[in-house]
């Protein structure tokens, strides 16, 4: 059972509001609701492009002119207890949504620190002001399907062990989901992890493979490609993420007691994945097609002579692969979204963004 939460005439805090998906989430939340305080923070790291962050705050900004829902926008550090401490202070939020984290496998393996920052430092100040918090109903964070490291047993399922991640990243999100568990054991509040499978769409992270492989088309350089090619990966469209995240945020594990009368950790883990798993060179290929219907790239491009077939990167899996049926079942969703409109979708907005 889930307890129901009604989202309109509450404060919502997002963090990474400039992201990728907290962007996108806020958008949504400024579309849906009525009269709610949206707060979002981000401390805007130029690890992905400072002038997209800008352009995703810019989108906000225009959602929230037409919106009857309050839009407070906090440049800031998750990783600063202070920050988040007058945060919750002043606001009060009665449902926190945590996007904000360092991302990407790789990145780990060469700035470890970055990862410990955010990850850890800013994951652990969240849960403080949140179990501090009497009008918290729920705590929804992203995890990450990078938690099944090398799991060879697919689609990975949220009751499969997770004890091998490959990459620091992957323990950071695993660390998450451990330090949320013994937190909502200890002090009875409900969270919801998701586990999030590739997520891609328009105005995304440059160092995911669609939008580095584009920018890497267009400048003439060759791009590489894993494994040789024989990488299968669930990609799931921002809109699909977005909509799971809206859904689990309205309905919190439910608290009760157990046998021995003590609390029930009210909580929960979740995949949220395209549940297709498509071949790396397919998506390449259907990439490929929809940037030079989008004009992106000129209809005689030499694909062929621009890509590098290499071996697996260190951190990186072969397959990812998302059963969803968990979150199906208890929020009748279940993503829809295929890499043909997703990626068409994506290359539009590219040949828009950067004319």
């Amino acid at each position: 059972m889930k307890t129901k939460i009604n989202l309109n005439n509450k404060t919502i805090l997002v963090t990474g509001a400039a992201g990728f998906i907290g962007s996108n989430l806020v958008m949504r939340l400024l579309k849906e609701l009525d009269k709610s305080v949206i707060v979002g923070i981000d401390c805007m790291t130029d690890y992905n492009p400072i002038e997209l962050k800008e352009w995703r705050l810019n989108q906000i900004k225009s959602e929230a002119d037409k919106s009857s829902c309050e839009w407070v926008w906090i440049k800031g550090d998750i990783a600063d207890k202070g920050t988040i401490d007058n945060i919750f202070e002043e606001y009060h939020p009665a449902v926190v949504v945590n996007l904000a984290a360092q991302a990407g496998v790789r990145y780990s393996i060469t700035n470890p620190d970055a990862y410990i920052h955010s990850n850890i430092i800013g994951f652990y100040n969240l849960l403080e002001a949140c179990r501090n918090e009497e009008k918290l109903e729920h705590f929804v964070y992203a995890s990450s399907s990078s938690v099944y490291g090398g799991n060879k047993k697919v689609p990975f399922s949220t009751d499969d062990k997770v004890d091998n991640p490959v990459s620091l990243y992957a323990a950071t999100k695993k660390s998450n989901e451990l330090m949320a568990h013994s937190y909502c054991k200890l002090y009875n509040f409900p969270a919801t992890g998701l586990r999030f499978f590739t997520v891609y769409g328009p105005a995304g992270r440059t160092d995911m493979f669609y939008f580095s492989a584009t920018n890497n088309l267009r400048a003439g350089n060759t791009i590489k490609i894993f494994n040789y090619g024989n990488c299968k990966r669930d990609f799931t469209y921002i809109d699909d993420i977005v909509e799971g995240v809206y859904r689990v945020m309205q309905g919190a594990p439910e608290k009760k007691n157990g046998e021995d009368g003590l609390p029930v950790p009210p909580y929960a883990v979740y995949n949220i994945g395209g549940g297709t798993p498509e071949n790396l060179l397919d998506y390449i290929t259907t990439l490929q097609e929809e940037l030079v219907s989008a004009g992106v790239l000129p209809e005689d491009y030499d694909f062929e002579a621009h890509k590098e077939l290499v071996p697996m990167q260190p951190g990186d899996v072969p397959v990812t692969y998302a059963d969803s049926t968990p979150l199906e079942e208890d929020y009748d969703f279940r993503p829809q979204i295929g890499i043909r409109e997703g990626l068409r979708n994506f290359a539009k907005w590219y040949k828009e963004f950067y004319k």
